[in-house]
């Protein structure tokens, strides 16, 4: 069993401390290494974060010379120089025995060293030596006081007792995780932790690890699908509640306001019966039968009735909203929505994607450029960045996600300001789009809502909100992702991540 691959999947998933803040901290020699890691050069790489760790040390930055001390130490163990390991693990509790860190910051620091070494005497196959260092890392866990060190000593317990065929114990480890993410309400990293125990129980061929996980994974499911139902009712009667409340405050056409209220009574009325129903099935469901695979299937069932629900609804809207006078700003903005609605729940609920094909980027993106050029603002300079070569891509998902961010970037470019579209190659299968603006920017606190939709009852007539939660749907539906690049700030800048 690959037991760092784990590790490191596992540990990812609780992670508190930002990649923009870790990444300003690195020093040359150890953005050396990881650049040799990323092209699997392992011994350039280890060399590096052995001299990225000593020049740590030596200049008092303990905690950022062990991390790079540990990185070297796998690599060491990697090809098979396990001397070679142990002693620069030696080497390194030295070092943090000799620090002027607390007494906190040395246990937290000692459990990683006590970590790579279980690591290394599971690979050697010897369970009463990694049990010993299962032992050390609990007593510095409980030393360092730290939830992310107490988080990891889970996972890392978890994967002993698997690994070496406790699947009791490993069951209640996972368990005890699991209830703190779920007490949290945080249901999307229970399911990441369990997906990735099975995955990779897959990989290595560990059948015994892959039944346990997935049997806790059904019992878990089943617990919390009653919680999330119950989430999902509050959630949508409090927005049913605002949207009511934003109309009676709304000025506009009596015609107007009498169909936006007609169509919030009927999707109101279709919710509920959709969710009551579904309540009904899924709690008797539940009494009748807790497999997995069952209660998954009834779940998405469900939620595409829902989407469905409202999809149609949003279809009844349309033809109804056409004989309106499509000229007045309100009619517009509900026929939009209701366009929105329906490309939103699509999305959400549909496992096909447009055909991928060879795109020749420089040329693709100057094309994109040039549809904004009307809409920008006096003095507003347009930059494309793309070297002349091809990559396989959607067409149709990344042309609507470049087109909207380019429209909102001329929008909101005062005159004289900058936008830029850029293409970076990010790996051997991996490139990003960047669209870089001089505007404003969007304050911290805002940025992780934008990509939300619903979030906010807003006056239709200036937008509905769904533009970027759409954009942000495309792209996950292609394996990637949409963010903020929250270390810009002399406007906004937004990163499409894609993998070809």
């Amino acid at each position: 069993m690959k037991i760092k691959t784990i590790a490191i999947a596992l540990s990812l998933l609780l992670c508190t401390a930002t990649a923009s803040a870790q990444e300003a901290q690195k020093s040359s020699l150890q953005q050396r290494a990881e650049a040799a890691a990323e092209k699997g050069k392992v011994g350039e790489a280890r060399f590096n974060y052995i001299r990225a760790y000593e020049d740590y040390a030596n200049r008092g930055q303990i905690a950022q010379g062990v991390r790079c001390g540990v990185k070297a130490t796998a690599m060491y163990y990697k090809e098979n120089y396990y001397k070679e390991a142990f002693d620069l693990l030696h080497h390194i509790d030295q070092n943090i025995i000799a620090s002027n860190q607390s007494a906190s910051e040395k246990a937290a620091l000692h459990y990683l060293t006590a970590k790579e070494r279980m690591q290394m005497y599971m690979k050697l196959r010897k369970p009463a030596s990694a049990a010993d260092q299962l032992g050390v890392m609990e007593v510095k866990a409980t030393a360092a006081a730290n939830d992310d060190v107490r988080n990891d000593l889970l996972y890392n317990k978890a994967i002993y007792y698997y690994t070496f065929g406790q699947n009791a114990k490993g069951n209640a480890v996972f368990n005890e995780m699991a209830s703190k993410l779920t007490a949290s309400k945080e249901y999307g990293k229970v399911d990441e932790v369990y997906k990735t125990l099975i995955a990779n129980g897959r990989k290595s061929g560990n059948a015994g690890m892959v039944a346990q996980a997935y049997s806790s994974y059904m019992d878990w499911k089943d617990s919390v699908s009653a919680m999330k139902l119950a989430d999902e009712t509050g959630a949508l009667k409090q927005q049913i509640a605002d949207n009511e409340a934003s109309i009676a405050e709304k000025d506009g056409s009596l015609a107007t306001r009498q169909a936006f209220i007609v169509a919030l009574a009927i999707l109101a009325a279709a919710l509920a019966a959709a969710l009551v129903t579904g309540a009904l099935v899924l709690m008797r469901y539940i009494l009748q039968n807790r497999k997995l695979k069952k209660t998954l299937s009834l779940s998405n069932d469900s939620n595409a009735l829902k989407a469905q629900f409202i999809s149609n609804i949003s279809a009844q809207l349309e033809p109804t909203l056409k004989r309106l006078d499509s000229q007045k700003p309100e009619v517009k903005a509900m026929l939009d929505f209701s366009r929105h609605i329906q490309t939103l729940s699509t999305l959400e609920n549909s496992d096909t994607l447009p055909e991928a094909e060879d795109i020749k980027v420089q040329a693709f993106l100057e094309g994109l450029m040039q549809q904004i050029e009307g809409a920008a603002k006096p003095g507003v300079a347009l930059k494309v960045e793309a070297p002349k070569m091809s990559v396989v891509m959607n067409r149709e998902y990344v042309s609507h996600i470049l087109s909207h961010l380019l429209r909102n970037a001329a929008e909101y470019t005062p005159e004289g300001g900058k936008i830029t579209l850029e293409f970076r190659k990010r790996g051997a299968r991996s490139f990003q789009f960047l669209v870089t603006d001089s505007g404003q920017g969007i304050a911290p606190e805002q940025r992780d809502d934008i990509f939300k939709p619903f979030r906010e009852v807003r006056d239709l007539t200036t937008g509905d909100g769904l533009g970027l939660p759409i954009c942000k749907q495309m792209a996950l539906k292609m394996d990637g992702d949409l963010t903020i690049d929250p270390e810009y700030s002399k406007g906004t800048r937004f990163i499409l991540q894609l993998h070809s």
